[in-house]
């Protein structure tokens, strides 16, 4: 009997359950209207002062495709100075299918929230990265047009104000109620044609520059995706750095449009303000959930103008202007290469990231090669043309060294030199183009310079002396080159040192980095790097006792007292620096590997 009214009461329990649920079906539904499927046709905007808990509201953004879907949104309030002085944030809770099950997307910053059919502002921040619920905030409307009615600015202003920016952290954190973080919603980064090595390089060296660290997965440029209309809220819309053979672009949600602008993510992607970046729609690929951090996977399409401002509360895009571009070609060739290839590639005009795009593209293009091995040597030469300026020249044989891959010092010694041009501060004028030429080597040629002494230690001036220098290649038996070398008939009675060495380490003799050195010229610049001397041959230089001075990044050896006594007021303004012992080139021979080290020979002078 027992069992009998425990299962009767259970039952009825169910029914009671079930008819609780069949009554509160309808209220929820009146609670949850048919969402709107497209973004009103014409834009208005929602008062700030007007939001309050309880609104509410609907999202669009892209998951698949390039259909911007509609999402539930639900208002909870007004955090205010959230994000700084009179910078307030709402904050929402997304409702429907979508949002349910992936949460806050990377990619989905600068959905637009609409209430009444009035633009509220762009979903851009979210609670950490393992909330249960797909809550977020909103950056008001009225914060990001303040970005599209900034006055542009002239284009020599605009590159000065670019190299003068420094790196600023994207990671705006205000803290939420329960010790939580509200944080940008990422901006992913999409890396096509590059391995997972060349990813971590960037990772390694774009910690600095204020990008958000999230790498994911993407495709390159698919210019013929069937999209043909115009851009509206909603739609993906992507920054692309690195264009071409490799692609590097940033990808957010459209949130306002007009005739001639859009507004998109609702917080800065480097916040490196005036920027000139390609601007394309993009396809969603797919959508990848992760209790971690969701994101989307994209493909560009079409180039439509150039995003010209990253700023805290939106990027700005303009329709039908073209970006600054450098057009890198980079050519790979040699006996190590099963065929040659080129590529070819655009690269935004960016003090803060184009280095770094350089570096990467070229670490990405020789490792991409089937012939590739960590043993291989490469010789690069090649052309940086800057406007207004002799072009750059590189020319110098790089090869693998204890840790370190030929490829991976083949990429930062390009860098380097790119770098000191790019970076400097007199630049007013464009780089026109980066043009490199890889011989790829088939084995490692490194050698060290482990000896080296004279015939005799006593000599007169205008002596022949016959040296020899003992080399150790990194596989084989010691090489030993000798070089006969005449010494000047001025050399005065006393000591002098024969310096013999690697290209790096005559280059820091001839140009010593003095304390407090005034910064060169472009011109002056590129002088000097045309003035580098390759790494693989060996150097023969004299050190005599007498005045040397460098000036404007040229090295004057053997200065009289008379014209030292001239030059000496320039050490006050750090443009001189004169020394006791003056460095004159002796002779050179090619030893066909990258040499390292250095030795001295001392000789006494006698009358």
């Amino acid at each position: 009997m027992t069992q009998y009214f425990t299962r009767f009461a259970y039952r009825a329990a169910l029914a009671l359950f079930g008819l609780s649920l069949l009554s509160m079906t309808p209220a929820r539904a009146a609670q949850s209207p048919a969402l709107p499927p497209h973004p009103p046709a014409t834009t208005t905007f929602f008062p700030l002062s007007q939001i309050h808990a309880g609104l509410q509201g609907v999202a669009y953004t892209v998951f698949q495709g390039t259909q911007p879907q509609p999402m539930g949104v639900e208002i909870l309030g007004l955090l205010h100075d959230a994000l700084g002085p009179h910078q307030d944030m709402i904050l929402v809770r997304l409702e429907g299918k979508q949002p349910d099950y992936t949460g806050v997307v990377a990619g989905m910053s600068g959905s637009p929230v609409y209430v009444d059919g009035k633009l509220v502002g762009a979903l851009s921040y979210r609670i950490g990265q393992f909330s249960k619920e797909p809550i977020g905030g909103v950056t008001p409307i009225q914060q990001m047009l303040e970005v599209r009615d900034l006055k542009p600015a002239s284009p020599v202003a605009d590159m000065q104000l670019a190299s003068d920016n420094l790196p600023s952290s994207t990671g705006l954190t205000p803290t939420a109620a329960g010790g939580g973080t509200l944080e940008p919603i990422e901006t992913p980064l999409n890396f096509s044609g590059f391995s997972p090595a060349a990813l971590q390089f960037w990772k390694q060296h774009a910690r600095s520059l204020g990008m958000t660290d999230v790498s994911a997965l993407g495709g390159g440029s698919d210019s013929h995706a069937n999209d043909p209309g115009p851009l509206r809220p909603g739609d993906a819309v992507s920054a692309v750095m690195v264009s071409g053979d490799l692609q590097i672009s940033a990808t957010c949600t459209v949130t306002y449009v007009d005739a001639h602008h859009m507004l998109a993510c609702g917080h800065p992607i480097s916040q490196y303000g005036s920027v000139s970046i390609p601007m394309t729609k993009a396809e969603v690929l797919a959508t990848l959930p992760s209790p971690m951090n969701s994101f989307k996977i994209i493909n560009t399409t079409q180039t439509i103008g150039a995003i010209t401002q990253d700023r805290a509360s939106a990027i700005l895009g303009v329709f039908g202007q073209q970006a600054r571009t450098i057009p890198v070609t980079l050519h790979i060739d040699g006996p190590g290469t099963a065929t040659p290839q080129t590529l070819h590639l655009h690269i935004i005009d960016q003090p803060q990231l184009t280095p770094l795009a350089v570096m990467v593209s070229v670490y990405q293009g020789l490792m991409q090669q089937n012939s590739y091995t960590s043993q291989a040597s490469y010789h690069v030469t090649g052309t940086v043309q800057l406007a207004g300026y002799p072009a750059l020249h590189l020319d110098n044989l790089v090869a693998p060294t204890s840790g370190f891959a030929a490829n991976l010092l083949a990429a930062l010694t390009v860098g380097a030199r790119f770098t000191q041009i790019y970076d400097n501060a007199g630049r007013r004028t464009p780089i026109q183009r980066v043009d490199l030429n890889i011989e790829q080597i088939p084995e490692r040629l490194t050698a060290s310079l482990i000896a080296a002494h004279a015939d005799k230690s006593i000599v007169h001036a205008g002596d022949t002396v016959m040296l020899e220098a003992s080399l150790l290649p990194w596989h084989g038996e010691i090489r030993n080159l000798r070089i006969p070398v005449t010494l000047p008939t001025s050399l005065p009675p006393g000591p002098v040192r024969l310096f013999l060495s690697d290209g790096p380490a005559l280059d820091q003799l001839l140009q010593p980095n003095a304390a407090n050195k005034q910064p060169l010229s472009v011109a002056a610049t590129i002088a000097q790097l045309n003035s580098d001397h390759p790494s693989d041959r060996l150097y023969v230089t004299l050190l005599a006792p007498q005045t040397q001075a460098a000036l404007d990044g040229r090295t004057l050896p053997s200065l009289p007292i008379s014209m030292a006594n001239v030059l000496n007021p320039l050490r006050q303004d750090h443009a001189l620096t004169l020394h006791g012992e003056s460095a004159i080139p002796v002779t050179s021979l090619p030893v066909h590997a990258m040499l390292s080290g250095k030795q001295v020979i001392t000789l006494q002078v006698v009358d």
